[in-house]
């Protein structure tokens, strides 16, 4: 990327100036509030607390003080479990050099005899008083007794502190506490004050992602589409001059798995713009009104930071078709804010410099406003990688792995035909547990077979209790499988056949078909029969079927019915199609043809079933030795590949499928 931007500068492009990120200052903390409160209370508590003077002993105020007649007064309170006695001296008394030493102790002044010079403890107010009463008994008659005098003493101040200020600080920091809280602030939480503010995570120079295109195998074309847009942003001055405009937006429209947010997350990693991320159902909120406000603060700080780039992912939960929820009550809200994106994406204001991309692999169901030139200008289809793009996904996935070195990328992408991105990534972790459970060193060619067997089949069940007559029925029905599969030419090429029971399946025949672009009513046929095989296989062998076909019967009726209603492969019904791509089929109610028409359909769909499965049982009737043959040996071993087929078949008279290095999706068949 460095090196593009030197270049760029050489042949004298402009490059747009990157806003700087703001630099945050240090934010406020309610815990400050908190302590500024206990420091409070301490301060309260030495600066508010009277100073009774220095502590003596009661002899010393005995001989010193009281028996001198220096004495004023004496004060007594209870103070925790002890009563505290404060002494009062004579102001004439205190110029004495005796009470030298005690001046200043006191927070009042002692020189005009304003508080306490010293202070003892007693034990209780009647003792006290005996106390003084045995002290000064030998005193002349016309001497003035001191007797205690008793109070109850608390400090005006802080008393006045605790009961007034310090309420007032505890209600202004819970007042602070929850406006940063319905603020959204440092609290996080509620945000009731910043409901309408758009959720989106801005990615810029300083928070960059470190995903780039490299870390993106396949999609060529796909990564060609959106690395041009990047390069809109970057030199726009190389298209304008020429009069063209920088495209409104990009759609990513693709299967579950194929990369579209990886695609995204690329663009946020290689492009030198700021970069909005968000997901389609961050608009929606309960509030009325709230989707739409985001849409706008979204569009406003894009705008404020142009050139720059929005990705919507999801864009589905918020842009489907306006008016379809009519008869079961529409979704106001939702559309309300599919208005605004509208208006923001091209209305009448402008946008310039400013991208949107989002992603769906739900593109029939969003409305056509959406879809129309202006807003997303082009739509770029990510589809499922073939069997080159496999290669080049396995390899990155692989590379974090600890693998054998005889591990060959090519043939694990010949064995996952129909994988997903998603699934590869899944694959290869799977395989690398594998490795791990077995205490292996590394990653070898079996594990990546057992991951993917674990995958799409489930994960195994050695221990499930089946009786031997149960387990000698789905044998048969394994085996039927395989030997119908085997005879056909357009039947799938058979990689192994089990009756280990694994998920929910009792055993399963795996298959390499090929990848074909388009498929021919024999082609179709014969994957027909095969599937058939294995229910075939019990009618021959025992006279009778079992529910364990379920799956069979289910992918035979979509085949057939497809054949029927969608691509107009029926002779009987000729060349027409009740197919509704846009997908509006959904909100319908009624059928898009008569009740003879549906008869006709069911008809012909029952005797395309009923054909292939006609046509199995005479195969494996044909066949039957060898059915026999190779259902005792899967009982036997329990596992089958093709090579022991070719034991007992021989060589396969079909091999030029699956050669050609696109095979099909591997696919279990249940018994």
């Amino acid at each position: 990327m460095n090196d593009n931007q030197n270049n760029n500068e050489k042949q004298g492009r402009r490059i747009p100036n990157i806003p700087k990120k703001p630099q945050k200052g240090s934010k406020f903390n309610i815990f400050w509030v908190y302590a500024a409160i206990i420091i409070a209370i301490i301060a309260a508590q030495f600066l508010f607390t009277t100073d009774g003077g220095k502590e003596v002993t009661y002899q010393k105020f005995e001989q010193q003080m009281l028996l001198k007649g220096d004495v004023q007064k004496v004060v007594a309170y209870k103070s925790d479990d002890l009563v505290r006695v404060e002494v009062y001296i004579k102001k004439d008394s205190l110029k004495k050099p005796t009470y030298d030493p005690y001046k200043g102790n006191s927070t009042f002044n002692v020189n005009n005899a304003s508080g306490p010079v010293v202070f003892f403890n007693a034990g209780t107010m009647d003792g006290l008083d005996k106390q003084l009463a045995d002290s000064q008994k030998d005193l002349p008659a016309n001497q003035p007794r001191i007797l205690a005098e008793k109070t109850s003493r608390s400090n005006p101040l802080a008393s006045w502190f605790l009961s007034i200020i310090l309420p007032v600080l505890l209600l202004i920091g819970f007042w602070i506490f929850m406006m940063r809280r319905m603020g959204g602030g440092a609290g996080g939480g509620g945000q009731i004050f910043s409901i309408g503010k758009s959720k989106a995570t801005l990615f810029d120079k300083e928070s960059q992602v470190n995903i780039t295109f490299n870390d993106v195998a396949g999609l060529e074309e796909a990564k060609t589409e959106v690395m041009e847009i990047v390069d809109f942003l970057k030199n726009p001055k190389k298209y304008t001059d020429l009069g063209g405009k920088i495209p409104k937006g990009a759609l990513l429209v693709g299967s579950p798995g194929t990369g579209k947010t990886l695609l995204a997350k690329a663009v946020a990693g290689e492009a030198q713009v700021p970069f909005f991320s968000l997901s389609g159902s961050d608009f929606v909120e309960m509030f009325v009104g709230v989707g739409a406000s985001r849409v706008r603060d979204l569009f406003k700080q894009a705008k404020d930071k142009s050139p720059c780039i929005i990705f919507i992912d999801e864009i589905d939960a918020i842009g489907r078709a306006r008016g379809k929820n009519g008869v079961m009550g529409g979704n106001d809200e939702r559309e309300n804010t599919l208005n605004q994106l509208l208006v923001e994406m091209d209305g009448f204001g402008t946008n310039t410099h400013v991208i949107i991309l989002a992603a769906t692999n739900r593109a029939d169901v969003l409305d056509k406003a959406l879809l129309r030139a202006g807003r997303f200008d082009r739509q770029i289809y990510v589809d499922l990688p073939d069997v080159i793009e496999r290669k080049q996904i396995f390899e990155v996935h692989i590379a974090p792995l600890k693998k054998s070195e005889e591990l060959d990328t090519e043939f694990l992408a010949k064995q996952t035909p129909g994988f997903s991105g998603a699934d590869i990534a899944n694959v290869c972790n799977e395989a690398a547990l594998i490795a791990a459970r077995k205490n292996k060193s590394s990653v070898d060619k079996q594990d990546f077979l057992d991951a993917v067997d674990r995958i799409v089949g489930g994960l195994e069940k050695k221990n499930k209790i089946i009786t031997p007559s149960e387990k000698r029925a789905i044998a048969i029905h394994e085996a039927g499988h395989a030997t119908v599969s085997w005879l056909l030419e357009h039947a799938a090429p058979l990689v192994k056949v089990t009756i280990v029971p694994r998920g929910q399946s009792l055993g399963a025949a795996w298959y390499l078909p090929e990848e074909r672009l388009i498929v021919r009513p024999h082609q179709m046929l014969d994957e027909m029969c095969a599937t058939m095989g294995g229910r075939a296989a019990e009618k021959v062998m025992f006279d009778t079927i079992s529910t364990g076909a379920l799956s069979d019967l289910e992918k035979v009726n979509k085949q057939a019915r497809a054949m029927v209603t969608i691509y107009g492969l029926n002779d009987k019904l000729g060349n027409i199609t009740y197919y509704d791509s846009s997908g509006q089929n959904e909100y319908n109610f009624s059928k898009p043809y008569s009740e003879d028409t549906a008869l006709t359909i069911d008809k012909e769909i029952s005797a395309l079933i009923e054909g292939q499965y006609q046509r199995a049982i005479q195969l494996l009737e044909e066949n039957k030795d060898k059915l026999i043959q190779l259902a005792d040996i899967l009982i036997e071993k329990e596992v089958l590949f093709k090579d022991d087929l070719e034991v007992i078949f021989g060589k396969r008279l079909f091999e030029n499928q699956g050669e050609s290095g696109n095979p099909g999706h591997i696919k279990p068949v249940e018994a």
